[in-house]
């Protein structure tokens, strides 16, 4: 990993949007499913919003611009990218963080069962 990357990485940590404040709230300290996520975890040229190690899921908060054309051309050269590492993206936009956190925890918690049935732990 490049310096600038853990330097950017802690820079996106100290300026969360609330939608991230709010996930980040669910998933930290093994609270959703007993899965660890990181923040603002850096894998190559990416800097995922969260990210389990363990079941290689990333999920990412997504604000008004990745609903653009552009966005949504940058958004899946990163998702086809992430996926041929055998990552899974989740993307949730803002408003559902923010208005239904409750119906993104049960979804990311139905990846995680999926996750788990696939290649369950030893």
């Amino acid at each position: 990993m490049r310096r600038n990357n853990i330097e950017r990485c802690r820079q996106l940590r100290k300026k969360q949007t609330d939608a991230e404040r709010k996930l980040w709230y669910a998933l930290r300290n093994r609270r959703l499913a007993g899965i660890k996520f990181r923040r603002q975890f850096p894998i190559g040229k990416y800097i995922l919003d969260f990210y389990s190690t363990q079941y290689k899921l990333a999920i990412e908060a997504d604000g008004g611009q990745h609903y653009k054309d552009q966005g949504k051309i940058t958004d899946n050269i990163r998702t086809d990218c992430l996926a041929k590492q055998g990552i899974e993206l989740l993307r949730f936009s803002n408003l559902d963080i923010l208005n239904n956190i409750e119906g993104v925890c049960y979804k990311i918690q139905e990846i995680i069962k999926r996750k788990k049935e696939v290649s369950p732990s030893p």
